[in-house]
């Protein structure tokens, strides 16, 4: 199987915050990617932006750094990279002031595809989008992307969307989450829609159970004070698994088409029923030393540089959401930091049949589970009954039928693009599809918001956890309770 790669018609990409972390990391190297496989075309240019004093040379110099460091030894062509960095500039901006815009007006080419990256603290959303408009360097037709957090609330996230809305139409905002750009997310979409075999049982009457994972090996390390004021509840659920329990949940759209994936989505949030404080567990990871005493792993109030902090580097909820099709059937979330491997997987759990006509089937029977690795190795894999090979009478046994990309899809399937090169593309095509809209965000933190509030006002703290464990004992409760247990985190 040979990968399409369609180019995009030519851009003016201009990366504000374009020295940042998450620039060096994702946004610069993704943009080589893209290069390198033939997707980006001539005349595109990539202006970067930021405070920092420096010039085009020094601007290609670090993004060349950026693609030592974070591209793969099979990308990194020398005469791809020199190409790539010719396409560069870069502009001394001040975001709050006066500096530097008249030379980026002059760099913008209004004929072509504008877009404008704001990979920037969300308090600069709203200077940037002034001063593009008050210098004139936003055209009709112009782009933007906003990254996370959008919104530490209802309230901020309504401000920021209104101060979005002064100066671009809705058509014209992307707000980024980097889950969405995965391929075994889109995956997801096209094994419910693109298949007669699984949209019949997708519903209450068959699902037992959904388990949602994200979990994560790394501690907060040396953003604990930017993570305390937020927690895993503002930092992944609102977003991210929020995201994830939409796709699973949501009904057909009419279309593949941006508006109609988004209008089912809101709906599902809608559907949300407030979350009882008994389907809430929330924690922070403790301190670690080695058995040899040697070594030591500082616990999350180290991290947080604060000793009385409240705030979840865990949680687990359980969740209804209140239509025709998933009435009584839960949804299990569950992410946090410090966990005993790095995975993210949706797991729907199938009901058993109605009768077994087989005399050991009530000790030896499993049940169905369809399992959407996101990461690490993507794939997909159902676990069935079969019949145990072997004579002396019919015994079962669960196995998976297992695809991976890497194995299924040969080549493609082990290189697949980074969810930001999917989706900064997507914007250079106008296409909005895996972007969430103003309303969806807002109706996101409708339904945070009195779960945070309710915590706060009781009180509550977290519950400690072992580093390199599955999270809080109350965590399993929450499943054990129900006759349920959480899937095992692992690799």
């Amino acid at each position: 199987m040979v990968s399409r790669v369609i180019p995009v018609d030519p851009f003016d990409l201009v990366v504000f915050g374009a020295t940042g972390d998450l620039a060096n990391r994702k946004i610069l190297p993704g943009l080589y990617r893209r290069f390198f496989a033939g997707q980006i075309p001539e005349g595109a240019r990539i202006i970067g932006a930021a405070r920092t004093e420096m010039d085009t040379a020094a601007f290609r110099a670090h993004a060349r750094a950026a693609i030592d460091e974070h591209v793969g030894a099979g990308k990194r062509d020398a005469a791809q990279i020199e190409a790539f960095l010719g396409i560069l500039e870069y502009v001394p901006i001040d975001a709050m002031g006066e500096g530097g815009w008249t030379t980026l007006k002059a760099l913008v080419r209004p004929q072509l595809i504008n877009a404008f990256y704001f990979s920037v603290a969300p308090a600069l959303f709203g200077p940037l989008a002034e001063r593009l408009h008050a210098f004139g360097i936003a055209a009709a037709e112009a782009r933007i992307v906003v990254e996370k957090p959008f919104g530490r609330d209802l309230a901020s996230a309504k401000a920021l969307n209104a101060t979005l809305a002064e100066h671009f139409d809705e058509t014209q905002i992307y707000r980024i989450d980097h889950y969405l750009g995965k391929e075994t997310v889109q995956n997801l979409m096209a094994v419910r829609f693109a298949n007669i075999l699984f949209e019949p049982l997708w519903n209450a009457q068959f699902v037992d159970h959904v388990q949602i994972t994200v979990a994560e090996t790394v501690g907060v390390g040396g953003r604990g004070s930017y993570y305390d004021k937020s927690g895993a509840m503002r930092d992944m659920v609102q977003n991210h698994l929020m995201q994830l329990l939409c796709l699973i949940a949501m009904e057909p759209p009419y279309h593949f088409d941006p508006d109609a994936v988004r209008d089912e989505k809101l709906k599902v949030i809608r559907a949300l029923q407030p979350v009882l404080a008994a389907d809430i567990v929330r924690g922070q990871y403790l301190a670690h030393r080695s058995d040899d005493g040697k070594g030591h792993q500082p616990g999350y109030l180290e991290d947080a540089e604060n000793p009385d902090s409240r705030t979840e580097s865990y949680i687990a909820l359980r969740v209804h959401v209140a239509n025709w099709r998933w009435k009584g059937t839960p949804f299990y979330l569950r992410t946090g930091k410090r966990l005993r491997a790095r995975t993210s997987e949706i797991a729907i759990t199938f009901k058993e049949p109605p009768h077994s006509i087989f005399d050991e089937a009530d000790e030896t029977w499993r049940e169905n589970v369809l399992v959407i690795r996101l990461q690490p190795n993507e794939g997909m894999n159902l676990k069935m009954m079969i019949k145990e090979p072997g004579p002396g009478g019919m015994r079962l046994v669960q196995v998976p039928l297992d695809m991976s990309f890497a194995e299924a899809l040969g080549e493609d399937g082990a290189d697949i693009p980074d969810a930001y090169e999917r989706l900064i593309m997507d914007v250079i095509r106008g296409n909005q599809t895996l972007f969430m809209r103003g309303d969806e965000v807002e109706a996101a933190w409708a339904w945070t918001d009195p779960i945070i509030e309710g915590w706060t006002a009781r009180g509550d703290r977290p519950q400690g956890y072992d580093a390199g464990s599955s999270g809080p004992e109350d965590a399993l409760m929450l499943m054990h309770r129900d006759g349920r247990r959480w899937r095992e985190i692992r690799e």
